[in-house]
């Protein structure tokens, strides 16, 4: 069966103070909710799935920890070394100190924080975010970089 989605209007999504507009969050959304409302048996696995993530979700919320351990479970599915995934999350840490340390002094999210980040990348890799992804124009070469830059790529 194929849907073809050129954009639904849905009631229920406007009355919780979602924007009106064409993204990825919203179209997700919008098919997930479709699933839900199918009375087909077919849909059912499909439907338990969707109410066992989001079960497993709201239990991250009262229990951070365990957002942790499904990191470290799906990085160590897709092959990682413990080594790389432990890199990986210190850097993530070293970039919450960074923007909380930016927040602090009041610098604004968005165009800022991008400018900062620019600046840092110039001063360790000799280019700006920018001419790197344009550069890396390869989801593989992403992941080659990621990979063997974990410790110090923390922006």
């Amino acid at each position: 069966m194929i849907i073809k989605f050129s954009y639904l209007k849905i009631n229920g999504f406007v009355q919780l103070g979602m924007k009106k507009k064409r993204n990825g969050f919203f179209l997700s959304l919008m098919l997930l909710k479709f699933i839900q409302s199918i009375p087909s048996p077919k849909a059912e696995l499909f439907k338990l799935w969707l109410a066992r993530v989001g079960s497993e979700r709201i239990g991250e919320t009262i229990d951070p920890e365990l957002t942790i351990e499904r990191v470290l479970e799906t990085y160590l599915k897709k092959g990682y070394s413990r080594e790389w995934i432990n890199q990986r999350l210190q850097a993530i840490q070293v970039r919450k100190e960074l923007t909380d340390e930016w927040d602090k002094r009041s610098i604004q999210k968005g165009i800022e924080y991008a400018i900062l980040t620019d600046e840092i990348s110039k001063a360790w890799s000799g280019m700006t975010t920018r001419d790197a992804n344009t550069m890396l124009a390869s989801p593989l070469a992403v992941e080659e970089v990621r990979g063997h830059t974990a410790v110090y790529r923390s922006f």
